[in-house]
């Protein structure tokens, strides 16, 4: 039966509706609604996979409006399909469910069918029109394929069983809390109220085991992750906050069924600081029935059965330490070199772990890490910023470093595993959106690889996480073909990507002989014309790295071809060098003078004062001049890591900082006095 009944309105509700506006997706669902949200009846295929199930998840609502999700089982087969309106399933009632009082005909129910074993699913609601004493028949008011996301596999198989016990538990039961803190998986049940019908829906939910966290009150807090943008669970509880949930014990058959109020929560911390979750959602018990050996069911894990999306994501343990984490942002913190890896002939890798029970700390893909060591012959620690190397979404920190100066000639020849390097939480604003749909191009020169290489590791994590990858032009250049690191690694990631990433190797010199031509694609530098060349026409975001020259004249030749100036991203090394073409794109930020008059500087934090000379320096050097040490590392605004506050007066820049400041925030590494200012109070 290939024609779907035509729907009159909208087939999403206001809840699911409001869930697909907070990530952007209504229109892009409009569609996708019209398909398979307003179809009335069950495609053959759908008929066919109901009848080989042993069992089915079903949602009900009790007279008392208490919602509730259960199991039936049976042989394949006792389940089936008369017409495509219709679906069949034989069983006989089971007093001691609490979803029984909501299986009466004419009573709305909620049906999933899951094959644990294929994770295949297909979801369904409609209404008993019947009631049988040996089962009863449902007509479809909607049914639609789901995602198979987050189901672990496993085989099932029947037992023998003996007469089941049902019993009222409270939260403080060590059962429930063994089966709910230890669970996989756990199944749904949720409805609303629409157009006068009662509309219920059965979902599954599927994570690491301890995805879901229980309190000592006993409230449930689950993460929901990335799946098919329906909505249809928390876009109920949106709209009537109440549902049921169900536990089973795979290896003895026991169900934990509960009922009780849910609500969504789209600000938390603990978001963020759980991987994978895109929100969470609170369940509060308010009746708890344990069914001991209800069904003749057992299920055995196969073997590498764990779900490919449950394994990308995260931990409530690491949820909590990433949170310490985030708390302890400004300070510097001892991390333990775990593991040292040589790249290239001058760039080296150094893995780093946190040894103090924190967890390591959160940045976006693309940003610096603060590194400060203390130099032989050195009265005061030297900080320097790195790229990080390593993604948000690895269990592991990891910066590359070129030996190029005196600290990372010192992180070469002197840090061994084992030593501890002292670090600040990373930092900057050349960061990227993994998710973004628009296409991707990252073009780097040298160790310029190293944050682009964060953020090709992040979109491909983020696009297999959600089965929709980002598409990536990559472009590395190097002097020779030693040079070129990361070699395996970024080929890895080309394979995982199924075709969305796309490499092209460059060097400036060239191998001759016998080996011209291996290991690179082409020969020179990176410039307009190449781009020109392999690029497909399309709407491109450009991400650039490396030397100021480099930098400065990609920019200017993407200007030239009038690529908005927004689409540029650009990160250099050392000061900040890049000159934007600010008149086309963005208005220039209006700089009050530099003062020509002695300015008094008032260094609120260590009581002392200075007085800063037209011509005598920026404010970082005035601060040493007086015997402070106020934090730095670029001397060009590039870094942030001199980032101030200041509570009086004004400033001008030498150089233009490279990311946005707070009006009371200032870069004094690159900054003097401003016209007007008689006196300047700064934080330091």
């Amino acid at each position: 039966m290939d024609n779907a009944s035509t729907a009159t309105g909208s087939p999403w509700h206001e809840g699911e509706l409001t869930l697909q506006r907070s990530v952007g997706a209504v229109e892009m669902m409009v569609g996708v609604g019209q398909r398979q949200m307003s179809r009335t009846w069950m495609p053959d295929q759908h008929r066919e996979f109901y009848a080989q199930l042993p069992f089915v998840v079903l949602g009900a609502v009790d007279p008392q409006g208490d919602v509730w999700a259960t199991l039936r089982t049976g042989q394949p087969g006792f389940m089936n399909s008369p017409d495509p309106q219709t679906l069949h399933i034989d069983f006989a009632p089971q007093p001691d469910d609490p979803a029984q009082a909501g299986m009466n005909a004419g009573d709305a129910i909620g049906l999933l069918g899951i094959e644990l074993h294929t994770r295949r699913r297909n979801r369904m609601n409609g209404t008993i029109v019947r009631r049988l004493d040996h089962g009863v028949d449902i007509t479809v008011r909607q049914a639609y394929g789901n995602c198979p996301r987050y189901i672990n596999l496993r085989q099932y198989r029947f037992v023998d069983v003996q007469e089941s016990e049902a019993l009222e538990l409270t939260v403080a039961d060590p059962l429930v809390r063994r089966l709910v803190t230890a669970a996989d998986s756990f199944h749904v049940a949720t409805y609303v109220e629409r157009d006068g019908e009662r509309q219920i829906d059965a979902s599954h939910r599927g994570g690491k085991p301890g995805f879901v966290r229980m309190d000592e009150a006993g409230t449930l807090t689950i993460p929901d992750f990335s799946g098919n943008l329906f909505f249809n669970t928390l876009g109920n509880i949106q709209l009537n906050p109440r549902a049921g949930l169900l536990f089973i014990d795979f290896a003895t058959g026991d169900l934990v069924q509960m009922t009780g109020s849910a609500e969504v929560l789209l600000d938390s911390p603990e978001i963020a600081a759980f991987q994978g979750a895109e929100r969470l959602w609170r369940f509060t018990p308010q009746r708890i029935v344990l069914r001991r050996a209800a069904i003749p069911l057992r299920w055995d894990d196969q073997a590498d059965g764990d779900s490919p999306n449950s394994s990308m994501t995260g931990s409530w343990e690491q949820a909590a330490e990433r949170l310490q984490a985030e708390a302890m942002r400004t300070r510097w913190r001892a991390l333990r070199v775990a593991r040292i890896v040589d790249e290239s002939p001058n760039i080296r890798s150094f893995y780093l772990e946190a040894t103090d029970g924190v967890g390591l700390p959160g940045f976006d893909a693309g940003q610096h890490l603060p590194v400060r060591v203390a130099l032989q012959g050195q009265a005061a620690a030297v900080i320097r910023t790195y790229s990080v190397s390593s993604a948000p979404s690895d269990d592991f920190l990891r910066i590359s470093v070129k030996r190029d100066g005196s600290v990372s000639s010192h992180l070469h020849d002197r840090v061994q595993v084992g030593d501890e390097i002292e670090v600040r939480a990373p930092q900057g604003h050349f960061i990227v959106q993994a998710t973004e749909r628009r296409p991707l191009v990252l073009l780097a020169a040298g160790v310029g690889v190293t944050p682009l290489l964060s953020m090709l590791r992040e979109v491909v994590y983020q696009g297999l996480r959600i089965n929709r990858m980002r598409p990536v032009w990559m472009v590395q250049s190097a002097r020779t073909v030693a040079d070129l690191a990361f070699r395996e690694e970024i080929d890895a990631l080309v394979a995982r990507s199924g075709g969305k990433v796309r490499v092209l190797r460059m060097v400036s010199q060239p191998p001759v002989g016998a080996d011209a031509g291996k290991g690179y694609e082409a020969e020179g530098r990176i410039d307009i014309e190449l781009l020109k060349q392999w690029l497909p026409l399309n709407d491109y975001d450009y991400y650039l790295c490396g030397p100021g020259s480099f930098t400065q004249a990609l920019y200017d030749g993407l200007r030239g071809l009038r690529i908005p100036d927004d689409r540029i991203h650009a990160e250099t090394f050392g000061p900040s060098t890049l000159v934007r073409d600010v008149e086309i794109s963005l208005p220039a930020v209006q700089q009050v003078p530099a003062a020509s008059e002695p300015v008094k500087v008032l260094f609120a934090t260590s009581a002392k004062e200075g007085r800063w000379e037209p011509g005598n320096g920026t404010l970082l050097e005035l601060a040493e001049a007086r015997g402070l040490s106020p934090e730095f590392s670029c001397r060009g605004g590039s870094c942030g890591t001199c980032k101030t506050r200041m509570t009086r007066g004004q400033v001008h820049y030498l150089n233009t900082p490279a990311m946005p400041l707070a009006q009371d925030e200032v870069l004094i590494c690159c900054a003097v006095p401003a016209q007007g200012s008689e006196t300047l109070v700064l934080e330091v």
